[in-house]
């Protein structure tokens, strides 16, 4: 029997709803006995909210004579605080708040909104604070902007993170990756001998894909699918030397200007020559095809068109020059000769209409300060010309054979010796001399340099492109001869293009049909 009254004491003991027996008063019992009773606590509660209804001022002066200020933990007295009571062992508190106590309130929320303006002392000290701190002003240093050109990092500012910038305007999602170009020539090749003068037409490009190279006195075809090399001819005194070479349309004859005032056509797959032609009386430094009409510049200044199918070949003569004519180009579509020559002219002349043509210029520009040997028709557009001007001049022109406007002019510092337009991309190419020696793509109509090509260590003589308007061939007076793949397409454009020509070629034979 005793183990059964010990465990219902222990029960009895760890029941925790029932009022303990011998606990002490609870507090708001307490303050009831030594007030006096109920009545007089709810008194004084109701004189504490009475007074404090009339004046914030009289409340507060009233409330510090009657009692003490609550504090801040519930079980302290001290305070007029209305008590509820609650279950047996447990108090309730809930605080008085007079109006004072509010307005003190909101003038502390008030205030702590406000933006603080410090003294200047105390901004000084606390941007120096940043600076030891971080090593930059805080305040400057923005990682983000909404809108307008970009900031700079503060100097000094050495972050791990990136300093990011976004603008609306120009996101850089929308930007095109610009295309890559090989800085380094495709290939090189010896060129021994060749002569290192401005005004010889050295090299050419045929649409078989052969490079005639003009070395001193011979000429050397390059097959560049092949490799294959062939000495096509040689000049039979020592003294005499290649001046000029030309590959007609179809890429089977080879025109040749020498220094002793001739011009001879040669069958490439025969290696034989055809004929030779005698009309000019100094060295033929320029040479041109349209078709069967061969036109040749000579030192002289005069300009002579060959019909190769008749045995008077000699059809007419251009005289607009008074010195050496060294740059020669047919426009694409044959209605335009354009002529540059070492008087600083370029002449742009029609086409030939038989012996009772008109042979006088269409257009004369003497914008040029010099020499201008390097002449190129646009391929896209026929009426659009580039000349580029020697040493005196350095400058690159775009004219409209149209109108005879000059379109643009750009500065290239450097001896202009050649241009060629790509038919790949809105982009020409420019051989250069003293000073640079380089190569430079130009994007056009805008004509900013899209980049440089640098290698060759003297001036360059010549550019010729290839049949498929992916390379450039570049011969220079260091002897060599540099191949560079710098308007190469996209595979993926490439094979779009293939495509639309295969449909066009489809659609033509069903018509034919």
């Amino acid at each position: 029997m005793a183990q059964f009254v010990f465990e219902n004491d222990i029960s009895s003991i760890l029941k925790l709803d029932t009022p303990l027996p011998n606990a002490p008063l609870a507090r708001w019992q307490r303050k009831a006995k030594e007030g006096g009773g109920t009545s007089t606590s709810t008194s004084l509660v109701s004189t504490s909210i009475n007074t404090s209804t009339t004046s914030p001022m009289k409340a507060a002066n009233r409330s510090q004579s009657a009692s003490k200020t609550p504090s801040k933990t519930p079980g302290k007295s001290g305070g007029k605080v209305q008590h509820t009571p609650s279950k047996a062992g447990g108090d309730r508190y809930i605080p008085n708040r007079s109006a004072m106590q509010m307005d003190v309130s909101s003038f502390l929320l008030t205030k702590e909104n406000e933006p603080q303006d410090g003294t200047p002392t105390q901004k000084d000290q606390q941007k120096a604070w940043a600076l030891n701190l971080n090593g930059y002003d805080i305040e400057e240093a923005k990682i983000l902007r909404l809108g307008g050109k970009p900031q700079n990092a503060p100097q000094g500012y050495q972050n791990s993170l990136k300093v990011l910038y976004s603008q609306i305007n120009t996101p850089g999602s929308s930007r095109k990756p610009g295309r890559y170009i090989p800085s380094m020539p495709d290939r090189i090749l010896d060129a021994p001998e060749i002569r290192n003068d401005y005004y010889l037409n050295l090299i050419d490009w045929s649409s078989l894909n052969c490079l005639a190279v003009a070395l001193d006195e011979s000429v050397y075809l390059w097959n560049y699918t092949t490799g294959d090399i062939i000495l096509l001819m040689q000049m039979e005194r020592p003294d005499e030397y290649i001046a000029s070479v030309s590959w007609i349309k179809e890429g089977n004859y080879l025109a040749v200007g020498t220094s002793n005032a001739e011009v001879q056509l040669w069958d490439v797959q025969q290696q034989k020559r055809l004929r030779n032609m005698s009309s000019h009386s100094a060295r033929v430094a320029a040479l041109s095809w349209n078709n069967h009409i061969l036109s040749s510049g000579s030192r002289t200044g005069h300009i002579h068109h060959h019909d190769v199918r008749i045995p008077q070949h000699h059809v007419a003569t251009l005289a607009g020059h008074t010195q050496e004519v060294c740059g020669l180009k047919w426009s694409p579509d044959g209605r335009y000769l354009a002529s540059g020559a070492n008087d600083n002219v370029v002449n742009v002349w029609p086409c030939v209409q038989g012996d009772g043509g008109d042979f006088a210029p269409v257009h004369t520009f003497t914008h040029h300060q010099g020499a201008v040997k390097a002449v190129s028709w646009c391929p896209w557009q026929s009426n659009v010309l580039a000349t580029g001007g020697g040493t005196s001049d350095r400058h690159i022109r775009i004219w409209n054979v149209s109108s005879g406007m000059c379109l643009s002019s750009v500065d290239t510092q450097s001896q202009v010796c050649s241009i060629f337009w790509s038919s790949n991309y809105k982009e020409l190419i420019s051989g250069h001399g003293f000073a640079q020696n380089q190569l430079v793509i130009w994007k056009y109509p805008a004509m900013t340099k899209v980049t440089e090509l640098q290698g060759h260590t003297a001036r360059i003589l010549n550019l010729a492109m290839s049949p498929d308007g992916c390379t450039v061939a570049s011969a220079a007076a260091d002897e060599t001869l540099r191949l560079w793949k710098c308007f190469e397409v996209d595979p993926v454009k490439k094979k779009e293009k293939e495509k639309v020509g295969s449909n066009k070629n489809s659609i033509i034979h069903q018509s034919i049909r």
